[in-house]
């Protein structure tokens, strides 16, 4: 098994959503690896738990990893946030990323859990799943 291009994946998968127009047209910049101190936007995309497991073969090194984005809101409703959920989606789903160290060989969207949290808030976990390869 390689870990070794879980920081690679993380930094594509957070600049793919930085880049993409219609998010940044939903959120702006709040879009967080982890969500800074202080008072948080009323809406925000952040980056949550991730799991790997070995996908290593005859050809290579490798791993399946399993991320989570996370949509929180503070928002009445879930409309805001499954709109901010669609458009993450869209801009991760079969992405063609780019990595630093390793190449990305899939990038698909898993499942969604929508909930209602204390204090007020909405949150929608995204998980998607990506195969990397070490080359």
């Amino acid at each position: 098994m390689s870990y070794a291009m879980a920081a690679a994946l993380q930094s594509a998968i957070y600049q793919q959503l930085a880049g993409d127009e219609a998010l940044s047209t939903l959120v702006g910049s709040d879009i967080y690896d982890a969500p800074p101190q202080g008072p948080l936007p009323s809406l925000y995309l952040t980056l949550g738990a991730e799991t790997a497991r070995d996908a290593s073969d005859g050809t290579g090194h490798g791993a399946w990893h399993d991320l989570t984005i996370a949509v929180v809101t503070d928002a009445a409703g879930f409309h805001m946030a499954k709109t901010v959920a669609a458009a993450a989606c869209d801009a991760l789903d079969d992405a063609g990323l780019a990595l630093s160290r390793g190449r990305l060989v899939s990038l698909n969207f898993r499942r969604a859990q929508a909930r209602r949290e204390s204090g007020g808030l909405r949150r929608i976990d995204m998980t998607f799943r990506a195969r990397v390869a070490d080359e």
